[in-house]
C-alpha cells in the first residue's frame, strides 16, 4: 500500500489554514491510475478529521459509464479512459459542492464493476471534501472546467515502471491472469495514464 507519512502531515496543515469562500473547501487528489490517489485521500480525510474538521473523501468513479453504455458505444475495451465517464453530471455535482448542505453522490463497487447510485453522502456538517480521480486535473473539453472549483490542487506523480507493476497486480488480484493482466494494463490503463500526464494542467502541489 502507498503511504504519504510527510506530505499528509504538511497538507493536513496546510489546509486547517487555507482560505476559502463557501461552506466548504475543496481538493482534488489526481493521478494516473494506481498513483496512489485514493490511499492519499483517504489518508487526508482521516487526518483531517483527527485534527477536529469534518472532512469526506469523494471518488470520482462513480461517475464510469455503465457497461451496457459503454457495450453500445463500444467502449467497453477503454473503460476508464475520459471519454468512458459521465463527465458534464460529474462537473455539475462538484459544482455544488461548495455550498450545498447535503449533496448525494454515486460511488463505484469494483467488485461488480458497477455504479452505486445514491451511496455516497457530503452532509451539511461537512467542511472539507477531498476529491480524487484521474482527471481532475485534465486538459480537456469539459474537464477542464474543474479547475476553478479547486481551493488545493495535487498531482500524485509515479513512474510508469512503478504504475505497470501496480496495475498488474491489482488485475491478478481481480482474478485475471498475469499474461490478461499484463494486456489490460499496456492497451488501457497505461494509455489513459499517458492521456493524463500528456494533457494536465498545473497542480498546486506534485508528490
Amino acid at each position: 500500500m502507498t503511504q504519504f507519512p510527510s506530505s499528509v502531515a504538511e497538507i493536513t496543515k496546510h489546509l486547517r489554514d487555507l482560505p476559502h469562500d463557501g461552506r466548504r473547501r475543496l481538493v482534488a487528489i489526481a493521478g494516473a491510475p494506481a498513483s496512489g490517489k485514493s490511499t492519499l485521500a483517504g489518508a487526508l480525510s482521516t487526518a483531517m478529521n483527527d485534527a477536529g474538521y469534518t472532512a469526506t473523501a469523494l471518488p470520482m468513479d462513480g461517475f464510469h459509464l455503465d457497461n451496457a453504455v459503454l457495450i453500445d458505444r463500444g467502449l467497453l475495451h477503454r473503460k476508464g479512459a475520459p471519454e468512458t465517464f459521465d463527465v458534464h453530471g460529474f462537473v455539475h455535482l462538484v459544482a455544488r459542492l461548495r455550498d450545498d448542505a447535503e449533496i448525494i453522490f454515486p460511488t463505484f463497487d469494483r467488485a461488480r464493476d458497477i455504479a452505486v447510485a445514491g451511496s455516497g453522502c457530503v452532509g451539511p456538517d461537512c467542511d472539507t471534501v477531498i476529491v480524487e480521480g484521474n482527471y481532475l486535473l485534465f486538459d480537456a473539453p469539459a474537464w477542464r472546467d474543474l479547475a476553478v472549483h479547486w481551493d488545493l490542487s495535487v498531482f500524485v506523480d509515479v513512474p510508469f515502471q512503478t504504475l505497470r507493476d501496480r496495475l498488474i497486480a491489482r488485475w491478478v488480484a481481480h482474478g485475471l491472469s498475469t499474461q490478461n493482466a499484463e494486456t489490460r494494463a499496456a492497451e488501457n490503463d497505461l494509455a489513459n495514464a499517458r492521456r493524463i500526464c500528456d494533457a494536465r494542467l498545473t497542480a498546486n502541489l506534485i508528490l
